[in-house]
């Protein structure tokens, strides 16, 4: 009886302990695997920093942020990562079920447009008749496009090409003249000259300084789940910290399999740390007025609407 009542503990004791260090599982839609801005989740869950807040999480890569969008209105995943800032205001403008949870990157100066090394192309104003691209519909490349289209009244073709490695391929083989892509993608062919860059993502001026994407959740999930967002939210940014530390730069590297100089060249010139704080949305009241202006939202969302739909959990 005795041995019986001691197994019967043994076994109480192991479950109890078991229900203790449970974690929750987060599904997270990733748009371009591997840009340094996507790469928190990644690198947080790499060094152990989501499990400490009792979270795992399972990591989806998406060719950008319009598949990343629709994975989470799907309900398919709890949260997306990288959203285009224009792309979730027309979704929610529309009754789908996002909610933004955090800045994810400001500024567009990561983002950049190229071709050929020898194309005759040398700006965006040489592009009447060519095939310009984009990532996927709603994503932040697609907004910048839509801002060079109207702002330099261009003839071109946007595109939509998937992501960077995809682009690289359509334009070294002449099947799109202007391809894009983001660091470190792309940086040994730049040194090497095979391409040529022609434009970033800040010469659209309604997104230079402008926080252009966004984190977003499933509305349902966020509000039967509010406390495991507030985790993610939590462990989100003590890794953007330890991103800034050679010790997050090493795990990041160490990931993509790239030199410790490539991967410091792409945090440090082209995302200050400022770029994805995720506390803030920079320029919204401009970023409003351009929804309408770039016909991504019929009328500007009021006050009330930008409430329900921003909800960033305290610190």
């Amino acid at each position: 009886m005795m041995k019986a009542k001691t197994i019967a503990c043994a076994v109480a004791f192991a479950q109890l302990g078991g229900a203790a260090s449970a974690q929750d599982t987060l599904k997270l839609a990733v748009g371009q695997r591997g840009n340094w801005d996507t790469s928190v989740s990644e690198i947080g869950q790499r060094a152990g920093i989501f499990k400490k807040h009792g979270l795992t999480l399972d990591i989806v890569y998406t060719q950008g942020a319009g598949e990343t969008q629709q994975a989470v209105i799907s309900g398919s995943v709890d949260i997306g990562i990288a959203a285009g800032v224009m792309g979730v205001l027309s979704a929610y403008s529309k009754g789908a079920p996002v909610r933004v949870i955090a800045a994810e990157t400001t500024g567009a100066g990561d983002l950049y447009w190229y071709v050929k090394g020898d194309s005759p192309i040398k700006t965006l104003k040489d592009t009447d008749g060519k095939t310009l691209a984009y990532s996927t519909s709603g994503s932040s490349t697609h907004g910048v496009v839509t801002a060079f289209m109207k702002q330099y009244d261009l003839k071109a073709k946007p595109t939509a090409m998937g992501g960077p490695a995809a682009n690289l391929t359509a334009v070294m083989s002449g099947q799109v003249d202007v391809g894009w892509a983001a660091p470190p993608f792309g940086l040994d062919q730049l040194d090497k000259g095979d391409i040529r860059r022609i434009a970033t993502g800040n010469d659209a001026a309604v997104f230079k300084g402008q926080t252009v994407r966004l984190n977003i959740a499933n509305a349902s999930f966020l509000a039967a789940k509010k406390d495991v967002v507030d985790r993610y939210m939590k462990a989100y940014r003590e890794t953007v910290a330890l991103m800034y530390k050679d010790e997050g730069l090493k795990v990041y590297a160490d990931w993509l399999q790239i030199s410790d100089a490539k991967a410091r060249r792409t945090r440090d010139e082209f995302f200050p740390s400022p770029a994805i704080e995720p506390d803030t949305i920079i320029g919204l009241d401009t970023i409003v007025k351009d929804a309408v202006e770039l016909k991504f939202t019929a009328t500007q969302l009021t006050k009330e609407q930008l409430a329900d739909l921003i909800q960033i959990p305290p610190r």
